[in-house]
């Protein structure tokens, strides 16, 4: 399956598009994760837990996406884009979505 966040593909021809897909991803952040990030952004530099979550949320997000299209027979997904929230009452959980178009290609 083609992933793209572009909204065609060169040398390849949509000829039917299937619908928008959505893969969404909502993961908590342990204390252990928080309290090293807070130590992180007390004395500087880059939070290796978080970002670590973060591709990890994506990674799951995109797949969900990819499986949803799959489900819909077809063969790719354009525009794809991705968007990121902070839930949670102490902004302890993070929303990782996925959408495109799920098309198939002729």
């Amino acid at each position: 399956m083609i992933l793209t966040t572009t909204a065609t593909i060169e040398g390849k021809q949509i000829y039917e598009y299937k619908g928008i897909v959505f893969g969404e991803v909502i993961t908590g952040i342990n204390f252990i994760k928080d309290f090293a990030a807070g130590l992180r952004d007390f004395f500087g530099g880059r939070s290796g837990s978080y970002e670590k979550e973060l591709m990890d949320a994506r990674q799951h997000a995109l797949a969900e996406l990819q499986d949803r299209a799959a489900s819909l027979g077809a063969d790719g997904v354009v525009g794809i884009d991705f968007d990121y929230e902070v839930l949670g009452g102490n902004n302890s959980m993070l929303m990782v979505t996925a959408s495109g178009t799920a098309v198939r290609f002729a």
